[in-house]
């Protein structure tokens, strides 16, 4: 059970990527792959969420350092709008509503509160970054539409590079739009887990459930 939990750049956006150092868009045969840029001066690392695009922007002024697809939250349990600041870091968060029961060699999907027996575990919400209570950036499956219950999910590797650029009073901007959707937006690559099997649970309940990532996470 999943809870809600051709290289096509024309010249001028080729311009731009170069310019704000995200290109982000490799060859569709390649593997998912995220590039996060070192900040000159973290204290000037603001990001900016797109809900419409779903994408989310790291941005140090105009240089991009990190874009990337994400999944947002249902019509009906949104992820909120406004000016927020990064409250919390956790790497290894878990939840305290969804996730498992392990009754000895079984492990059973189960909410926290439910009348299951066994010892819970919370599903895991890797590289967890809090913006507002109960609110943030996670690690976890993105889909090519609303998906989760207000949190933002970011894909595998991109979740621990997000969680290298923010900091606790990192800005971040929530809007139907963002200045970015038509510039650094068209290059961001897309990503649909949807169809990806469910992992099994007697790996979710440990340390393997959060997703490391390949390479350096931060470049010049």
């Amino acid at each position: 059970m999943r809870f809600s939990f051709r290289l096509l750049l024309f010249p001028p956006l080729i311009a731009f990527a170069l310019l704000t150092s995200c290109t982000t868009m490799p060859p569709s045969t390649a593997a998912y792959h995220v590039v996060a840029h070192k900040p000159k001066d973290p204290s000037k690392v603001r990001v900016d969420l797109s809900l419409s695009k779903q994408n989310v922007y790291v941005m140090e002024g105009d240089r991009c350092l990190m874009a990337a697809a994400v999944s947002v939250g249902l019509p009906n349990k949104p992820t909120p709008k406004g000016h927020f600041h990064i409250t919390n870091k956790i790497e290894h968060k878990r939840s305290g509503s969804y996730g498992y029961r392990v009754q000895g060699n079984r492990v059973v999907a189960a909410d926290a509160g439910a009348n299951i027996p066994g010892r819970y575990v919370g599903y895991p919400m890797g590289y967890w970054c809090e913006f507002a209570p109960a609110y943030g950036f996670h690690q976890g499956f993105v889909h090519p539409y609303p998906r989760t219950h207000g949190c933002v999910r970011l894909h595998g590797e991109a979740a621990p590079k997000f969680f290298a650029l923010v900091h606790i009073g990192t800005p971040v901007s929530i809007a139907e739009t963002q200045p970015e959707d038509s510039t650094i937006g068209p290059t961001v690559r897309r990503v649909d887990d949807s169809k990806a099997p469910d992992p099994a649970p007697q790996l979710m309940i440990t340390d393997a459930g959060f997703e490391k990532p390949n390479g350096p996470l931060l470049v010049e």
